[in-house]
């Protein structure tokens, strides 16, 4: 029953395409016929101009009677060829749509068309269908003459810490190369001027996830609305607080561009370029969690404790990047503190690579 309905859908879509396709031949043909016309009418109103140039210049006596004549038969000889072989043209398309009963040239520049239905009965790996009907365009895609905005999938990794009001940074409590943060993130990238690239928008969003690894056996804990860190009763393997965050960040893009240019395209390409940006980013808190290795009686324990810890739940901060190609060195710093109610705060940087891919 299935097979027989699936047949008869298939039957009503090839005799709709097929009608649908005829009714188009018909009227590209008087769509053709109206291009004779026009392309006669606009060769005989080109002729008609440049014979009044030169019976103007013949009146200056620019030139003579006989040189007047001679243009005048050149001219006449270049029309009428232009009239033969583009009612030529036209009346070869309209043979063969009426021989074919559709249009089976594209509508420009002469450039294959065709739509057809595809049918599947059975398991196909590529449309994993047992029993399809579909109808494929095989048009060619115009090509848009240009593009202001491109994207580009970011990828950013590198150190983390925390710069702390009052303190150092080499006396900071968290360690230097285990304290990382890894952003993943997708970006846009706008030309600002219609004619120049020098000047981009770069904007988008951003997963970020920083790190900070406590030193000396320490870890955090939230004690009413503060967080501090203390000292763990047992030897720590590991310690690590991370907060994940949903930020967008927009910066302004400033370096040299390659241009190509040709008839149908123009493109602005910052391959193998200097490029420059500087702006900032704000989103917010997913979660914050923090996970502790450590041994009991040479018995192993993972701790993953998934608490707010007091962080911030609004992230807002300024960011810089530098570099050449697709690689640049990455610089962000929070402005919100880490830690709500802290009596000193402490504020998230970031130091890494970036990567437009």
């Amino acid at each position: 029953m299935k097979i027989m309905i699936h047949l008869l859908v298939m039957l009503i879509l090839l005799g709709v395409q097929n009608l649908s396709a005829q009714e188009e031949g018909k009227s590209k043909i008087e769509i053709l016929k109206n291009h004779k016309e026009q392309a006669v009418f606009e060769e005989k109103e080109a002729l008609k101009k440049e014979v009044k140039i030169i019976n103007k210049r013949l009146e200056s006596k620019e030139i003579n009677d006989e040189e007047a004549k001679n243009l005048k038969r050149q001219v006449a000889n270049k029309h009428a060829l232009n009239i033969e072989n583009k009612t030529i043209i036209i009346e070869n398309k309209i043979a063969l749509i009426e021989r074919n009963g559709i249009d089976t040239l594209g509508k420009e520049n002469g450039t294959i068309k065709l739509s057809k239905i595809v049918i599947g009965i059975g398991a196909k790996e590529d449309n994993d269908y047992i029993f399809g009907i579909k109808i494929q365009d095989n048009s060619p895609k115009k090509i848009k003459y240009d593009y202001r905005t491109q994207s580009d999938l970011i990828i950013t990794f590198g150190l983390n810490n925390a710069l702390i009001d009052n303190q150092s940074f080499d006396d900071s409590p968290y360690q230097i190369g285990g304290s990382r943060f890894f952003e993943l993130g997708w970006a846009w990238r706008t030309r600002v001027f219609k004619n120049s690239n020098f000047l981009r928008i770069n904007y988008g969003l951003s997963f970020q996830f920083n790190g900070l690894k406590p030193k000396d056996n320490q870890y955090f804990v939230a004690i009413g609305n503060k967080t501090e860190l203390q000292n763990f009763e047992y030897d720590l393997k590991k310690s690590k607080l991370r907060m994940d965050n949903l930020v967008f960040p927009i910066h302004f893009e400033i370096g040299s561009s390659k241009v190509k240019k040709t008839e149908h395209t123009i493109r602005y390409s910052t391959h193998k370029q200097f490029k420059f940006g500087f702006g900032g980013y704000a989103g917010f808190n997913l979660s914050t969690r923090q996970k502790l290795k450590y041994k009991i009686d040479n018995k192993k324990i993972k701790d993953k404790i998934k608490r707010d810890y007091n962080t911030s739940n609004l992230i807002y901060g300024l960011s810089f990047y530098a570099g050449y190609d697709n690689t640049m060195l990455y610089l962000k710093y929070d402005l919100n503190p880490i830690f709500k109610n802290a009596d000193v705060e402490q504020h998230n940087i970031s130091l890494g690579l970036r990567f437009h891919l």
